[in-house]
Protein backbone atom coordinates (compact mmCIF):
# COMPACT_ATOMS: atom_id res chain seq x y z
CA UNK A 1 0.00 0.00 0.00
CA UNK A 2 0.96 3.69 -0.71
CA UNK A 3 -0.31 6.40 0.95
CA UNK A 4 -0.39 9.89 -0.57
CA UNK A 5 -0.42 13.38 0.62
CA UNK A 6 -0.53 16.25 -1.71
CA UNK A 7 0.34 20.06 -0.50
CA UNK A 8 0.86 23.39 -2.35
CA UNK A 9 -2.15 24.67 -3.85
CA UNK A 10 -3.93 27.84 -2.81
CA UNK A 11 -5.16 30.69 -4.91
CA UNK A 12 -2.78 32.53 -7.57
CA UNK A 13 -3.33 35.35 -9.92
CA UNK A 14 -3.31 34.33 -13.68
CA UNK A 15 0.94 34.32 -14.89
CA UNK A 16 1.49 33.24 -11.36
CA UNK A 17 3.54 30.01 -10.25
CA UNK A 18 2.47 27.13 -7.60
CA UNK A 19 4.50 24.24 -7.04
CA UNK A 20 2.85 21.20 -5.94
CA UNK A 21 4.04 18.17 -3.62
CA UNK A 22 2.98 14.77 -2.92
CA UNK A 23 4.54 12.87 0.14
CA UNK A 24 4.47 9.35 -0.03
CA UNK A 25 4.41 6.66 2.55
CA UNK A 26 4.19 3.03 2.63
CA UNK A 27 6.37 0.59 -0.24
CA UNK A 28 9.05 1.50 -1.89
CA UNK A 29 8.21 5.00 -3.68
CA UNK A 30 10.62 4.29 -6.17
CA UNK A 31 9.00 1.23 -7.37
CA UNK A 32 6.08 3.05 -8.67
CA UNK A 33 5.35 5.52 -11.58
CA UNK A 34 3.53 8.54 -10.32
CA UNK A 35 1.41 11.24 -11.30
CA UNK A 36 -0.77 14.40 -11.61
CA UNK A 37 -4.11 14.59 -12.55
CA UNK A 38 -7.09 17.46 -12.01
CA UNK A 39 -10.69 17.82 -12.05
CA UNK A 40 -12.25 21.20 -12.61
CA UNK A 41 -16.00 21.50 -11.59
CA UNK A 42 -18.54 19.54 -13.80
CA UNK A 43 -15.68 18.10 -15.83
CA UNK A 44 -13.75 14.61 -15.84
CA UNK A 45 -10.94 13.91 -13.94
CA UNK A 46 -8.04 14.87 -16.85
CA UNK A 47 -4.28 13.28 -17.01
CA UNK A 48 -1.90 16.71 -16.33
CA UNK A 49 1.61 14.68 -16.15
CA UNK A 50 3.36 11.51 -15.15
CA UNK A 51 6.90 10.80 -14.39
CA UNK A 52 8.61 7.05 -14.37
CA UNK A 53 9.84 5.58 -11.59
CA UNK A 54 14.07 7.01 -11.93
CA UNK A 55 12.80 10.22 -13.29
CA UNK A 56 13.92 9.09 -17.04
CA UNK A 57 10.74 9.86 -18.61
CA UNK A 58 8.54 12.20 -18.48
CA UNK A 59 4.40 12.68 -20.18
CA UNK A 60 2.48 16.10 -20.26
CA UNK A 61 -1.41 16.83 -21.21
CA UNK A 62 -0.86 19.51 -24.10
CA UNK A 63 -2.38 22.00 -21.86
CA UNK A 64 0.44 22.52 -19.70
CA UNK A 65 3.25 21.39 -21.98
CA UNK A 66 5.54 24.31 -21.61
CA UNK A 67 4.08 25.60 -18.46
CA UNK A 68 4.14 22.67 -15.63
CA UNK A 69 7.18 20.36 -14.86
CA UNK A 70 7.37 17.46 -12.94
CA UNK A 71 9.84 16.14 -10.86
CA UNK A 72 10.73 13.28 -8.33
CA UNK A 73 13.82 12.92 -4.98
CA UNK A 74 13.15 9.04 -4.20
CA UNK A 75 15.29 9.99 -1.42
CA UNK A 76 12.22 12.27 0.16
CA UNK A 77 9.23 9.77 -1.20
CA UNK A 78 7.86 13.15 -3.00
CA UNK A 79 7.04 13.90 -6.14
CA UNK A 80 6.75 17.94 -7.23
CA UNK A 81 4.49 19.65 -9.77
CA UNK A 82 5.89 22.92 -10.65
CA UNK A 83 3.45 25.19 -12.70
CA UNK A 84 3.91 28.15 -13.98
CA UNK A 85 2.80 31.02 -16.29
CA UNK A 86 -1.02 29.78 -14.98
CA UNK A 87 -4.35 30.85 -16.40
CA UNK A 88 -7.98 30.54 -15.18
CA UNK A 89 -8.44 27.15 -16.85
CA UNK A 90 -5.58 25.59 -14.49
CA UNK A 91 -8.30 25.52 -11.84
CA UNK A 92 -9.23 22.15 -10.16
CA UNK A 93 -8.53 20.39 -7.76
CA UNK A 94 -5.14 18.65 -8.36
CA UNK A 95 -4.46 14.80 -7.53
CA UNK A 96 -1.43 12.81 -7.06
CA UNK A 97 -1.23 9.17 -7.52
CA UNK A 98 1.05 6.40 -8.22
CA UNK A 99 1.18 2.84 -10.43
CA UNK A 100 2.81 -0.27 -10.85
CA UNK A 101 3.31 0.50 -14.45
CA UNK A 102 6.36 2.59 -14.81
CA UNK A 103 4.64 5.57 -16.94
CA UNK A 104 0.86 5.73 -17.10
CA UNK A 105 -1.32 8.29 -18.58
CA UNK A 106 -5.00 7.43 -18.18
CA UNK A 107 -6.38 7.33 -14.18
CA UNK A 108 -7.20 3.76 -14.62
CA UNK A 109 -3.86 2.60 -14.86
CA UNK A 110 -3.47 4.02 -11.25
CA UNK A 111 -4.08 2.21 -7.64
CA UNK A 112 -3.46 4.97 -5.21
CA UNK A 113 -4.82 8.61 -4.75
CA UNK A 114 -4.48 11.21 -2.71
CA UNK A 115 -7.10 13.40 -1.40
CA UNK A 116 -6.20 16.30 -3.66
CA UNK A 117 -5.65 19.87 -3.44
CA UNK A 118 -7.37 22.63 -4.51
CA UNK A 119 -5.62 25.52 -7.21
CA UNK A 120 -7.26 28.11 -8.21
CA UNK A 121 -6.29 30.94 -10.31
CA UNK A 122 -7.79 34.11 -10.78
CA UNK A 123 -7.44 36.37 -13.89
Amino acid sequence: QVQLVESGGGLVQAGGSLRLSCAASGRSFSNYGMGWFRQAPGKEREFVSSISRYGSSTYYSDSVKGRFTISRENAKNTVYLQMNSLKPEDTAVYYCAGTAINAAVRADQYNYWGQGTQVTVSS
